[in-house]
């Protein structure tokens, strides 16, 4: 069994008579992203604070790498905070300073880096977050996600193991939120930092999550991965999946991916029940990285929430379809074969090419190639199983542009 990179075990905390964690027990493993999710006012920052050691816990244990950080001595508990990085919700930039000063930062205050040194380290760090040409700008020049850009920039600078992320998405409009989210997901993958995310962004931020854990009444009362969460029979958890049924992904307008998988499960239901049949189609966008790279995080967030508009302008009613990641779109067609979805695809991709460019903002004529990938449904075939049958049948002859 793997060990926790970081574990808390019943912990306590109260500010006067309110109660703010009721014993609270979590696992945090290394190179994930760890979501906590919950209703406001329920101690998610506050149980942020505790594991970056803001915030004393009144009982209860905290461990890192199975070792209790109140045991460690003054020179272990050093160390492990260099291991720590904080974003926090509202950036904390300050206004008097630069972008390369506010960047460099922790750098000057927690190590003894030679100048030189810390110039190379943050103009390096600058050009990883495409940040080139803002070095002498002021936070009050940058817009919102430009900010959390920097804020991020400066998280990383000191090359942290841990950051953790306080409501990063605070106060943005879907695409700049979602941008922000595809911005976390895209530099954990690439330094393979660990990352831990107070959020309210649901359901967005399952996209780039591989672990959930739930706030209720200063308890973790689930913590795993969405599928488990979907399987979960606590009631207050299907209290709460039920809850989002109504909800929107906030950048694409589509049904979130748990509403996706229940709706398999009622046509699985009805293919049971009435010997019908269906078949689900994935639809990849496979060059979406080459739009950021041309038009940053915001063009393909743009570009994917269009896309998926013009999806669903070509579906029929009964068709169903949901955000399945970052770059997928799931097709679940209700009563009809293969190669019926085969020829609704081949439709759709005439449609598209008919209706010429759809614009990305800056990079207008830019092309980018999607895929579709299908799979018949068979008798109580998991989901998971059956979009892999689907991802695996990928053929070149249903590739088609969008201009």
């Amino acid at each position: 069994m793997v060990q926790p990179l970081i574990q808390l075990q019943d912990v306590y905390k109260a500010f006067g008579d309110n109660v703010v964690l009721n014993g609270v027990s979590l696992s945090i493993f290394k190179g994930e992203i760890t979501s906590i999710i919950g209703k406001s006012g329920e101690g998610k920052s506050v149980l942020l604070k505790h594991i970056i050691g803001l915030i004393e816990q009144d009982r209860g244990t905290i461990l890192y790498e199975g070792k209790s950080i109140s045991r460690m001595k003054k020179g272990e508990r050093n160390a492990l905070k260099k291991k720590f990085s904080y974003m926090f919700q509202a950036t904390a930039l300050f206004d008097s300073m630069t972008v390369f000063e506010n960047i460099a930062l922790p750098l000057k205050e927690k190590t003894r880096m030679p100048k030189k040194e810390i110039r190379e380290r943050v103009r390096n760090k600058m050009h990883q977050l495409d940040l080139d040409d803002i070095d002498r700008d002021y936070p009050s020049q940058l817009s919102g996600g430009m900010k959390k850009r920097v804020a991020l920039a400066r998280a990383l600078v000191t090359e942290p193991e841990i950051i953790l992320f306080d409501e990063p998405t605070t106060g943005l409009d879907p695409i700049r939120k979602n941008a922000v989210h595809s911005m976390i997901s895209d530099y954990q993958h690439r330094f393979g930092f660990t990352g831990v995310i107070v959020s309210h962004e649901i359901p967005d931020i399952f996209y780039i999550s591989q672990r959930i854990a739930m706030l209720d009444e200063g308890r973790i009362i689930f913590e795993g991965s969405l599928e488990e969460m979907q399987s979960s029979d606590n009631p207050l958890i299907q209290q709460f999946i039920q809850g989002q049924e109504s909800r929107r992904d906030g950048l694409t307008g589509l049904t979130p991916q748990p509403q996706g998988e229940r709706r398999y499960q009622e046509e699985m239901a009805r293919m049971r029940n009435d010997n019908t049949t269906f078949t689900i189609v994935i639809l990849t966008i496979d060059n979406l990285d080459m739009v950021k790279k041309m038009g940053g995080y915001e063009a393909r967030q743009t570009a994917f929430k269009q896309f998926a508009s013009r999806v669903q302008q070509s579906l029929r009613i009964t068709d169903i379809c949901s955000r399945l990641g970052m770059n997928k779109i799931l097709l679940i067609l209700p009563r009809t074969r293969k190669d019926e979805a085969e020829e609704l695809c081949r439709r759709m991709a005439e449609k598209f090419r008919s209706e010429g460019h759809m614009e990305i903002q800056a990079y207008p004529g830019f092309c980018f190639s999607v895929s579709a990938g299908m799979a018949e449904a068979e008798m109580d075939k998991p989901i998971a199983k059956l979009i892999a049958v689907a991802e695996s049948a990928k053929n070149i002859f249903y590739e088609f542009k969008v201009c």
